[in-house]
């Protein structure tokens, strides 16, 4: 499967909001098509959004018609500004559009623009698949022989657009070591991630699950149905506070309480260190139609309203662990992650 594959000249993305029923493809050499796709979620997940981020703005790098260095730059910030207001929250697209900035920036052609992107993009892809491969082999040795894992929301290929992925990575190294695990999957009101996605890609995995509705968790786990939790991040503040899909902080607090640890599965690309904490990381709010409307189906009286935000951010106290490529951080996890970026470095 490839979520995400660049073709030379366009972007082939899996429409993931066509999932589980169709595998759709969108082809485009439009980088407003991948704004586009950002926004209605057929692309989503931190690492993915930070591919596809890439790989959009070398297209838009390619249609930009400029005679000179300063005419091109002026034109490039303000797609650039379009791609950062797609999403606000994960950290990975503000990331690419960084790396894609300094791309062009001791380049002084119009043609050593384009083609610095191009060979940005495709680093940025490569980098977070081998980022992402390590990551999940790391994590496979907080898997014991015989787990039951619960997870929420969606964090295989679909959410990195690479070979593994991020908390179900973790999972797919640990059977391909030969270790039989089962695991309990949240549904993720209000899109379904959980059961359209997830559950999608484990059946590919042939990993044996069990699909339950996100206010099931606290049953599971208090009935010790359930050794670890492990979830991915959209971002990650200096502290460690993590920001996830709506519903990751009640299970984060909810596996505190029955002393099951919750592990953060994400690469290091999805730190944030010019974040103190989780306080100010900022949280997507979407349509209240989304909450009004299952599937398109209105599931609420005419009139009624909602409330929509897409994360929540879970406090380091309640995380035993973040996995990253890098290895497997632990509290503290202020000193911790210092530590471990500025041995990247």
């Amino acid at each position: 499967m490839k979520p995400i594959e660049w073709l030379g000249n366009r972007l082939k993305l899996l429409d993931q909001t066509e999932l589980p029923h169709k595998e759709k493809y969108l082809e485009t050499s439009d980088y407003r098509q991948v704004i586009s796709a950002i926004k209605q979620l057929k692309v989503r997940g931190a690492p993915a959004i930070g591919v596809a981020t890439a790989y959009g703005i070398a297209l838009a790098g390619l249609e930009i018609k400029a005679s000179n260095k300063a005419s091109y730059i002026r034109q490039l910030d303000l797609i650039l500004k379009q791609f950062a207001a797609a999403r606000p929250t994960a950290v990975n697209l503000f990331h690419a559009i960084e790396r894609m900035r300094q791309a062009v920036k001791s380049k002084n052609t119009v043609a050593s623009m384009r083609e610095s992107m191009l060979k940005t993009a495709v680093a940025v892809h490569r980098e977070e698949d081998r980022a992402i491969a390590v990551l999940s082999k790391h994590g496979a040795k907080l898997i014991e022989d015989g787990f039951t894992v619960l997870t929420h929301c969606n964090t295989g290929q679909l959410a990195t657009g690479v070979r593994y992925g991020t908390a179900l990575g973790v999972l797919k190294a640990a059977a391909e070591q030969g270790k039989s695990i089962s695991v309990y999957a949240d549904e993720t009101r209000p899109l379904l991630q959980g059961s359209r996605l997830t559950a999608w890609e484990l059946s590919r995995l042939h990993i044996p699950f069990t699909l339950i509705t996100d206010s099931m968790a606290g049953y599971f786990l208090n009935q010790h149905k359930i050794d670890c939790v492990i979830v991915g991040a959209d971002r990650i503040a200096a502290n460690g506070d993590t920001a996830n899909k709506i519903g990751t902080y009640s299970v984060a607090v909810l596996a505190k309480a029955n002393h099951i640890p919750f592990y953060i599965a994400a690469p290091t690309s999805s730190i944030d260190t010019s974040l103190k904490s989780g306080a100010a990381i900022p949280i997507e709010q979407r349509s209240p139609q989304e909450v009004l409307k299952l599937q398109g189906v209105a599931i609420a009286p005419s009139g009624a309203s909602a409330a929509n935000p897409a994360f929540d951010v879970t406090p380091a106290k309640y995380i035993a662990a973040i996995i990253t490529e890098r290895g497997i951080i632990r509290p503290p996890f202020k000193a911790s992650i210092q530590s471990i970026l500025e041995e990247a470095r």
